[in-house]
């Protein structure tokens, strides 16, 4: 799917395992994916990411609209496939786009949709996915 785009280039974490990655943008936004562990299921990672800039009065969801939607997609699922490399017996990884009152809680956001159309270049075969509402889960398949 993005093969072809540019990527930003990203800030790994000091220490290679570390859950916190980041990018800037040629506009100057600055973004943080992180990536949390659910303290019931040490093999069930939590997908996290936004803004960081103060001009958007902390508001880490925020739409910037500079036209460079692909490009952080492709950086983040680049980021996305590195975390799985380092932590291989991760079997589960969960995210949602913020919500917004123009839909309705049972159904996935807009933002959510754009994340979902990445879901086979970063998973690709062996994993299976399960929309609930606004979340996704991503599962590897037992064999």
């Amino acid at each position: 799917m993005s093969e072809n785009i540019q990527r930003y280039k990203i800030e790994a974490p000091a220490i290679p395992t570390g859950n916190v990655y980041m990018f800037t943008t040629d506009f100057g936004v600055r973004y943080e994916v992180r990536f949390g562990r659910k303290q019931d299921n040490f093999l069930w990672a939590t997908i996290v990411f936004g803004v960081l800039n103060e001009e958007y009065e902390g508001e880490e969801y925020v739409v910037t609209n500079k036209g460079d939607v692909y490009r952080v997609m492709a950086t983040i699922s680049d980021i996305v496939k590195i975390y799985m490399e380092q932590h291989p017996n991760v079997n589960t990884y969960e995210f949602c786009g913020e919500p917004n009152k123009n839909t309705p809680a049972d159904e996935p956001t807009t933002r959510t949709k754009l994340y979902i159309r990445y879901l086979d270049y970063i998973f690709g075969p062996g994993w299976d996915r399960e929309i609930i509402g606004n979340r996704v889960i991503v599962s590897k398949i037992k064999k």
